[in-house]
């Protein structure tokens, strides 16, 4: 046990058990997992931390929550970003928000999951792999089993069709379908390769 890492968590991460657990209970629909929930953020932070402290902990330990609570809720394919429960709880870390602004700020992330929705399985699961859990390039190609080339391919669409949808723009017919064969010769691609 690195005695340093557990002096750290305790002093930085375990006095906001109080805080954490409110904001859980807030955020949380159902309540009988939110202890379960205390557990993996508290897992998580710890073998973060193992590799590199971060420089604020306890925005650390609410961004892990509601990247945690983000995970589940998507696993468990929810579409509806009203399912989270108190949207308004997931800014404990923002003083003194405008109403106006407060609003603004769920369009957007309301805009923001739609216009992920809108991606194309492969691609979705691409971007959420690399840019929400952190997942190396590499991380990634061998968990889905394709290159790191079409890791790279995917991400670089996905964010491009984001961008496109979260400002309104639809895709041409003629663009879809010309990614959709360039995903299937990608596959192919890397079928043949062995990956």
């Amino acid at each position: 046990m690195d005695d340093a890492l557990n002096n750290w968590f305790a002093r930085e991460i375990l006095v906001h058990e109080g805080a954490l657990m409110r904001y859980l209970l807030r955020s949380w629909s159902r309540r009988e997992e939110v202890h379960d929930l205390r557990q993996e953020i508290y897992v998580r932070i710890y073998e973060a931390a193992a590799r590199s402290r971060p420089t604020s902990p306890k925005s650390f330990l609410f961004a892990t929550a509601r990247h945690l609570m983000t995970d589940l809720l998507r696993r468990g394919r929810v579409v509806s970003i009203d399912a989270m429960g108190d949207l308004e709880a997931l800014n404990v870390l923002v003083d003194e928000v405008s109403p106006e602004r407060r609003t603004s700020a769920r369009q957007d992330l309301k805009r923001l999951a739609e216009a992920f929705d809108r991606l194309p399985d492969r691609c979705r699961e691409v971007v959420w792999l690399r840019r929400v859990e952190e997942l190396s390039q590499k991380e990634v190609a061998a968990r889905m089993g394709i290159s790191e080339k079409t890791v790279e391919k995917q991400i670089a669409k996905g964010i491009r069709l984001m961008a496109d949808n979260y400002h309104g723009g639809r895709q041409r017919p003629h663009s879809a379908l010309v990614e959709t064969e360039l995903d299937t010769r990608e596959y192919e691609h890397d079928q043949q390769q062995g990956d």
